[in-house]
This record gives structure tokens, sequence and C-alpha cells, in this order.
């Protein structure tokens, strides 16, 4: 993890509101998850009025009415901020990722080195769309960088994907 306070220590997923699924999408959520602590930025934007919440923080994620909730607590549970985050706006992304993901792995059995590249580029285009979305939902909220975006956009997908 960071050195720095403006990170994430943990991150906890709402078993009410975003459930439990097989043995393998809980393995994916469990290392977006872990790759996601491992390295990342994520910091509190204050209001003019109001001081600055230094991290590390803890990020508690619910689903309701197609909103990602975002709850931001300090290491003593306290709440700091809590976003709720559209997920309407991702739809196509998400549903265009699954998509190429499913031809790729499909690509890896018999297709050229080439063709297996050229579709690896797109799902990296995509997710890369994702994340730069992602960002852009967050700004004036939450910073983050590139990696912590790319690596919160698996973790994303990773609770819509139904096996």
């Amino acid at each position: 993890m960071s050195a720095s306070t403006n990170c994430l220590f943990d991150i906890i997923l709402d078993e009410t509101t975003i459930g439990r699924n097989t043995p393998d999408i809980e393995q994916e959520r469990d290392v977006a998850i872990f790759d996601l602590l491992e390295c990342n930025f994520f910091e509190l934007i204050s209001k003019p009025d109001q001081p600055k919440v230094e991290g590390p923080y803890k990020l508690n994620l619910s689903i309701e009415e197609n909103r990602l909730i975002f709850t931001v607590t300090d290491q003593e549970n306290n709440a700091l901020a809590s976003h709720a985050l559209s997920l309407t706006p991702f739809k196509t992304i998400i549903k265009d990722y699954f998509l190429i993901c499913e031809s790729y792995f499909e690509a890896i059995k018999t297709a050229t080195p080439q063709r297996i590249e050229a579709i690896d580029m797109g799902r990296r285009g995509l997710h890369n769309e994702g994340s730069d979305l992602l960002m852009t939902r967050l700004e004036g909220k939450i910073n983050i960088d590139q990696d912590t975006s790319r690596r919160l956009f698996t973790l994303i997908v990773a609770l819509h994907w139904k096996g």
C-alpha cells in the first residue's frame, strides 16, 4: 500500500445490496480488491468551508437503485463522506467489455497471435474508457489517479459479472 495518507486501507462490499455470487466471481472480486488495496491514490475533496479530511480511508460499496454508493470512513469507522455514482453511464461500456472479453477468451483457443493482440487492444481501450469515465464522474468529490481508476473500474466490472 502507498505510504501516503491519501489511500484506501480497506474495501467492504455490502452483502445485502451486492450479495454473494459463485466462487469464481467471488475470486474475481477478491483479486480486484487486493490489486486496488496493493497500490492506490484516493483523496476526499473537502468543500471550501470544511477542513481537509486525511486518510487512510475505508471504502464501503453498496448498490441502491442503479447507483454505486461510496461510503468513506476513517480507521475508526467514523463516516467521512458518501457519494452516489449512477451506473447508467457505465452500462454500455461494461456490456461491451464483457463481449470483448468473451471474444478474447474464444480467440485464445484458436486465433492467431495478431488477432488475439488486436482483441486485447480493444479490451484495454474499453477498460481505459471506463476508467476515464469513472475519474470524470468522481471529479470534485474524490481524487484518484489513473491506475487507481483502472483498478476501481475492474472492481465495478467484477460486481456486474454474472459468470
